[in-house]
């Protein structure tokens, strides 16, 4: 296997603005969150896909969504990028989709002026009236690495500085 990323956390002060511009809480519960942010990670040696876990509890009846500060950024060589899917069990049980369908992490977007701060928005697209409730620690995305080529004429020289559409400013 090739080791091309690493996952970490934003800064405390990025997590904190993020997550109050979302949720109402306090200084020192938005710290205590960030204290137990878990890094994404595989659920087996085979397994292709990293789990990404919620920060907080939270409940998505049918038909409404949820935007989530995840508190997380990721380090990749270039050539490579991390494709977001929710977890096959929430889309098969309960219908869950991540609202831009799938979740696309450049490497440049780790040195966007937000730390490449991964948000996670997910709608509960339910059709038989099911309510998912998600408890803080447990995995709701699941993120693949898998490389990419470019055109031989390819010629971009853009340098990113931002996320969720900073590209077609």
């Amino acid at each position: 296997m090739m080791r091309i990323a690493q996952f970490m956390k934003v800064s405390e002060e990025q997590f904190i603005k993020d997550f109050m511009s979302e949720f109402d809480c306090t200084l020192e519960e938005c710290k205590k969150i960030y204290e137990n942010i878990q890094l994404p990670k595989r659920a087996t040696k085979g397994s292709a896909g990293y789990d990404f876990f919620s920060p907080i509890d939270f409940t998505l009846k049918p038909n409404e969504q949820i935007k989530i500060p995840s508190g997380i950024r990721v380090r990749m060589d270039e050539g490579w990028v991390l494709q977001c899917v929710p977890r096959s069990s929430l889309g098969f049980k309960y219908r869950i989709q991540l609202n831009n369908t799938v979740g696309i992490i450049d490497s440049d977007y780790f040195d966007s002026d937000n730390e490449g701060h991964m948000f996670i928005k997910l709608t509960n697209a339910s059709i038989e009236n099911k309510t998912l409730k998600i408890k803080a620690g447990m995995a709701i995305i699941q993120g693949i690495f898998l490389p990419f080529g470019i055109t031989v004429d390819d010629d971009v020289e853009e340098i990113r500085n931002g996320g969720f559409g900073s590209t077609d400013k």
